[in-house]
């Protein structure tokens, strides 16, 4: 819509009105000068510099085809000293016009020109390792506007004086935000004397006025908030580290107490992300009738707002802070928490509205995508959920408060049920990598608190066509029923969250009151899947995953036997996968035949005896991705033991964390490191577990994910290769916590079968009745203690979310396509 709305303005320019082609034609000559003049331009001769801002009015996407790629690229090589002073100049430019407050709607379009150029070239700076410190050096004399140039104040480097110069014109009255001046003799409002806590752009936290819309205001801020991003995207230029905390020096000082409108801007930035509607002001496809200016604003607000909130946990104490409520929007208590104030001011919101705000705005915003299929193209399909869930993500680590009031009531569920949706939508597509983990990053930091395993209980009514078999029963049967066809039928590529998505489940297990027949189905077909000899001793890491789901069974049997005869009438049917793990054997030779049975049949975890049943009425099923969709690649994550610490609920249900010493640990030290296989050995088609089911054990070397030619970790030598030892499978099959279903078993089997013979029954109902009225008092093992397993951050996840996030921010930016086919380092971008 925007793009469309800055062509069909005529803006006012420079000696009366010029055609638009005659505009492209004259900027176009200064590009061509540029370019060809192999002698220094002077500094001070603003003829010649005026041509690239003064007289023309062309919309960004002119911008960009009328300076080439080659030829920034040319400039830089062969007359750097023109492609510096052309940055300077610029730089001045948007200087000047912050300081006169750009009264004139000639003076505006110079901001906007400007604006737009700066965007065009930067990526091109940041790509040349030679050109990166360009913009921390200082200019002699290019102080505020040239001015008084002995003046130590003066030596501001070009980037800082460009950042605040940006910040300065988006609280600019007439331009960026209405003015509050009276009518009566002109005078301009002084841009340095405005309190801009009052241009607030939206209310929400901490401003409850709604300024009036303006699509040229929306327009004006977009252009500048692009120019923001791009400022920030140095970070693209760097290749990904190890080492946690290397902080985007543009982020740094944007956020900073230098930066004056740093409160307002993060204020009017999140406002506006959590006040959108887009359902078009309330009648369905009113979207149709008229050109939405917010989106692209809302847009790049959300890629703006996450790109600053970057703080490394790993290395510093939480921003969170605990405090007593203040009347402020704020929390003003000690400690002053992280130096980056958006960061600062996020960890610092505390009250119970803005709360409200923040995640009923979120939660409408991830819902509307599943709006889509009740009444296909009622309202308009945002396509930013990707920077939603990161939004989220940063909100829940960051500030803990939030966390705790999103688990309070049911609302987190409306935040689940989305999440489970893009999950189950993106499973089959390799270019979704990335959003099938963070929606799993978020589910597992939510799973560390007891209140969201108890909100799971709640019926699940909502009817979001998935493809999915139908149940009826609580959220706790949607995710497992999700986690289920994930596993069974997603791609290769999401075998290193399998860990993940079974510790979300045993998280929450011990608080599920009541799991239906077709989720308690569910968990026995993957428990049978992976107790497989051949999947068992394929991988040093694949018995985990048993562990995972021997600790949920018992966590129901212990802590809610009473309304899980489902799930206990689904075990004594399946009691032979229980008897066989009991069996398992050790030597030698069985080890060879388990193993030569797996080449012979490319057995998978498939979906024989899971009961399939119908998919919902409506849905679709989860397609791969397009051939040609372009992806980012992603690091490793740290596996589960490191993503995780393990903490005890004690009676009153307050956690300690386990000193590991003490406990006998679920997971035996490993010997040896596991092996790497290539995407291409594995069967095609199926979801062979053949990948050691957490590629990224201790190899954290931040490789990029990359099918075509998965490099191998520095740490994994392909003369390492592991093999199954018969100790081995002893010293975790001794650990396998089986005592207590053994014990069920044992004393239901017996009474079911006497049942069965008694009164010649074939029919479930008769015996899940009797099982409901069953009980194990006094009969079970004493009831263990319940472990959480808490996401816990560091500098590994940092980094990943740091690719993550650029990457989505790289590929959602394509009109213009900022950085597009420019030497980006910190992830591949990769054709599926």
């Amino acid at each position: 819509g925007g793009a469309a709305l800055c062509q069909s303005v005529e803006w006012p320019s420079a000696g009366g009105r010029m055609g638009s082609a005659d505009s492209k034609l004259h900027f176009r000559k200064a590009v061509i000068q540029l370019t060809t003049r192999t002698q220094p331009v002077e500094a001070t001769d603003d003829a010649f510099w005026d041509q690239f801002w003064a007289d023309t009015a062309t919309s960004i996407q002119d911008v960009f085809t009328l300076v080439p790629a080659a030829e920034i690229r040319a400039v830089r090589e062969e007359s750097p000293s023109n492609l510096a002073t052309l940055c300077y100049k610029a730089v001045e430019k948007l200087v000047q016009g912050a300081e006169s407050g750009c009264t004139s709607e000639k003076e505006k379009q110079v901001m906007i020109n400007c604006t737009q150029l700066m965007t065009r070239i930067l990526p091109y700076i940041f790509e040349d390792p030679d050109w990166r410190g360009f913009f921390w050096s200082t200019v002699p004399g290019a102080g505020r506007g040239g001015a008084c140039e002995g003046n130590d104040e003066n030596a501001r480097p070009l980037a800082e004086s460009l950042l605040l110069a940006i910040a300065d014109l988006l609280f600019c009255p007439d331009f960026t935000v209405q003015s509050h001046r009276k009518p009566g003799p002109e005078i301009a409002e002084d841009l340095h004397s405005i309190d801009s806590c009052e241009y607030i752009w939206e209310a929400g936290v901490g401003f409850a006025h709604s300024p009036p819309h303006s699509h040229i205001h929306d327009l004006n801020r977009t252009e500048l908030l692009k120019l923001l991003l791009t400022c920030f995207s140095e970070a693209v230029y760097l290749p990904p580290t190890s080492e946690g905390n290397v902080l985007n020096p543009w982020v740094q000082f944007f956020c900073s107490t230098e930066n004056r409108h740093a409160l307002p801007l993060f204020t009017s930035l999140l406002n506006i992300v959590c006040a959108y509607d887009p359902v078009g002001y309330g009648f369905p496809y009113n979207h149709l009738l008229f050109s939405d200016y917010r989106e692209p604003l809302v847009e790049v607000a959300a890629q703006v707002l996450i790109a600053t909130l970057e703080y490394d946990a790993s290395t510093s104490q939480s921003p969170s802070v605990d405090g007593t409520t203040t009347s402020t929007a704020m929390d003003d208590t000690e400690p002053p928490g992280p130096e980056n104030l958006f960061v600062n001011y996020l960890s610092r919101i505390h009250r119970e509205e803005d709360f409200q705000f923040i995640l009923k705005g979120l939660a409408r915003l991830l819902n509307n995508p599943l709006l889509q299929t009740y009444l296909p193209n009622s309202t308009k399909k945002i396509q930013f959920h990707q920077e939603l869930l990161v939004l989220f993500w940063k909100l829940c680590d960051f500030n803990k408060k939030f966390l705790f009031f999103a688990l309070k009531s049911s609302d987190v569920l409306d935040v689940l049920v989305p999440i489970l949706y893009y999950l189950n939508d993106a499973r089959a597509d390799q270019s979704r990598v990335g959003l099938m983990h963070i929606g799993v990053f978020i589910l597992l930091l939510l799973s560390g608190e007891r209140n969201f395993g108890v909100r799971l209980n709640k019926p699940y009514s909502v009817r979001v066509p998935m493809d999915i078999p139908v149940f009826t029963g609580t959220h706790a049967d949607l995710l497992i029923v999700v986690f289920h066809k994930i596993i069974t039928s997603g791609h290769q590529r999401l075998q290193p969250l399998f860990d993940c998505l079974l510790t979300i489940v045993v998280n929450v297990s011990p608080y599920l009151k009541s799991l239906s027949m077709v989720a308690a189905n569910k968990l026995l077909h993957l428990l049978e899947a992976f107790s497989t000899t051949w999947f068992l001793f394929t991988a040093s890491q694949n018995h985990h995953l048993v562990f995972f789901l021997l600790e949920v069974f018992n966590n129901i049997i212990q802590y809610q036997f009473d309304g899980n005869s489902n799930l206990v009438y689904a075990i004594i049917r399946k009691r032979n996968v229980f008897h066989q793990l009991a069996n398992l054997p050790t030597d030698p030779a069985a080890i060879q035949k388990a193993l030569q049975r797996k080449k012979k049949s490319a057995e998978s975890i498939s979906r024989t005896n899971s009961q399939e049943g119908m998919s919902m009425e409506g849905s679709r099923p989860a397609a791969p991705a397009e051939p040609g969709t372009l992806k980012a690649s992603l690091i490793a994550t740290p596996d589960i033991e490191k993503l995780t610490e393990k903490s005890q609920v004690s009676e009153d249900g307050t956690l300690s964390r386990v000193d590991l010493d003490q406990v006998q640990t679920d997971t035996p030290p490993e010997d040896c490191a596991p092996t790497v296989t290539s995407d291409t050995e594995s069967t095609s088609g199926t979801c062979a577990v053949q990948e050691n089911a957490v590629v990224c054990q201790a190899v954290w070397k931040t490789i990029p994910q990359n099918p075509e030619r998965r490099r191998k970790p520095s740490g994994l030598s392909t003369s390492n290769h592991w093999s199954p030892s018969p100790d081995w499978v002893i010293s975790w099959k001794s650990k396998l916590p089986l005592q207590t279903i053994m014990r069920l078993l044992q004393v239901l089997v017996p009474q079911v079968e006497k049942i069965c013979i008694d009164k010649g029954l074939t029919d479930e109902s008769e015996i899940l009745k009797f099982l409901q009225h069953g009980t194990l008092v006094g009969l079970l093992p004493v009831p263990h203690p319940i472990l959480i397993r808490k996401y816990q951050a560091n500098s590994g996840t940092a980094m990943w979310f740091r690719t993550y996030m650029w990457g989505v921010i790289y590929l959602r930016n394509v009109d213009p396509p900022i950085w597009y086919d420019t030497d980006v380092k910190l992830f591949e971008i990769q054709r599926v």
